[in-house]
């Protein structure tokens, strides 16, 4: 019984030193990968200059759509061209050129808002080009409502009517 018992724990400590050095191996090869996948992820290099980012329409009136035109520049080596300009909601429409824009030339995305709340906004649009990099620009302002009719009736005008 005694050779039985120091034989099963012999073969315990056997896998367990053999699991351990599996597990030590396995962490060592994991890190390794992790490093190199590290050293050789670089960001792409900037490739579109904006000439502003932001856009303040400051107070318009609801019911009036308004646009803005953001300018950017190519300022990398290479074309590039713009993969999706996407808004955060229906209210802000972003309209671009799918032209390629060659190294050191400009394009415009135009964006539009329709202001039909009244309040503060802030809309943010991601611009994504080159497949992978992307951009971000905003336009915000302040809505302010207008009155249902175009203007209060003056009840002073007919008097003055009255006594021609």
């Amino acid at each position: 019984m005694r050779k039985i018992f120091t034989f099963l724990c012999g073969l315990a400590l056997f896998f367990g030193a053999s699991a351990q050095t599996s597990v030590s191996t396995t962490l060592v090869k994991t890190q390794t990968v992790q490093a190199t996948a590290t050293e050789t992820t670089k960001p792409a290099p900037e490739s579109i200059s904006l000439t502003e980012t932001e856009f303040d329409f400051g107070k318009i009136p609801q019911g009036k759509p308004v646009t803005h035109i953001f300018e950017f520049k190519n300022i990398g080596t290479t074309p590039i061209s713009l993969d999706n300009v996407q808004a955060s909601c229906g209210c802000t429409t972003p309209v671009w050129n799918k032209d390629v824009v060659a190294p050191g030339a400009t394009s415009k995305i135009t964006v539009g808002y329709n202001a039909a709340n009244e309040g503060q906004f802030a809309k943010p649009v991601t611009i994504t080009y080159n497949g992978n990099q992307s951009k971000q620009i905003i336009i915000k302002g302040d809505v302010w409502k207008t009155p249902i009719t175009s203007a209060p009736e003056n009840s002073a005008v007919n008097s003055l009517k009255n006594e021609q």
